[in-house]
């Protein structure tokens, strides 16, 4: 008969491992679901007389209630392609904390409702995003292939986003971002509202990194694959990487020149 002491031992250490095999593995079929859609709707806007047809496609131009939806719905599944990635390290050490916290089998649930929580900021940005197309569209500011008509916008919006990366907004969001466990211990609630709370407040300090990186899409394609993958492998780095702090500011003074270059260019 196994003593109680060498199987709570046991136990504690086998759990947070399962638990962190559970939550990987929801995040990457999560982040291969939205990178699919993405490839798909990438595809139909270069194959037009197929894409016309697909039922997840926007009108072009003069957006319907049913267009502002599908755009919205675009923008939160990027999102969700391009933000989950970086947040692997975070949600595994909340799945093996909240298992050593709570001592019980069934940890998914907080997990789950912590991503959830960390995903609702990005699709109010997702929102926000959106509305700001369809303005853009409307002033014929952005091409209904959903990239830059005019290189004013573009060397504007590289120039904005590259100030920012050399603010300390920035970086005190940043510093938020680099550490999963000093967030965790930091910002530590229990229970499933609480873990609501925690990923939304993740989330809240990701958009304040990460958000007008975002609006590069406008410069590069907002269904530019290529661009998206970009951004998303830039956006690990700077969150896996925290001890190379010249890497914001490198990118900031990169896009400063940038925009300046094709800001001239008008």
């Amino acid at each position: 008969m196994t003593e109680p002491g060498l199987l709570g031992t046991r136990a504690t250490r086998w759990w947070p491992r399962r638990d962190q095999a559970v939550a990987l593995s929801g995040l990457t079929a999560a982040a291969a679901l939205a990178w699919a859609y993405l490839l798909y709707m990438s595809w139909g806007m270069e194959h037009m007389e197929v894409g016309a047809t697909m039922a997840i496609m926007p009108r072009m131009t003069h957006w319907h209630t049913i267009d502002l939806l599908l755009v919205l719905a675009m923008w939160a599944v990027m999102m969700a392609a391009m933000m989950l990635p970086s947040i692997v390290p975070t949600v595994l050490g909340f799945a093996s904390m909240s298992s050593r916290r709570r001592r019980q089998h069934r940890p998914y649930v907080q997990t789950s409702v912590f991503v959830l929580g960390y995903l609702a900021v990005w699709s109010g940005f997702s929102l926000f995003a959106t509305l700001v197309q369809w303005g853009l569209l409307e002033a014929r500011l952005v091409t209904p292939m959903m990239v830059s008509a005019t290189p004013w916008l573009a060397g504007a919006l590289l120039v904005i986003a590259g100030v920012f990366q050399l603010t300390p907004a920035k970086h005190a969001c940043l510093a938020r971002c680099v550490s999963p466990l000093g967030f965790l211990l930091t910002e530590w609630r229990d229970g499933t509202f609480g873990a609501w709370v925690m990923g939304f407040r993740h989330g809240a300090y990701c958009v304040g990194c990460c958000g007008l990186l975002m609006t590069l899409l406008f410069v590069f394609g907002v269904m530019n694959v290529l661009w998206i993958a970009v951004l998303s492998i830039y956006v690990m780095l700077e969150k896996m990487l925290p001890q190379v702090r010249w890497l914001p500011f490198a990118q900031g003074a990169l896009l400063i020149c940038w925009g300046i270059a094709v800001a001239a260019r008008g």
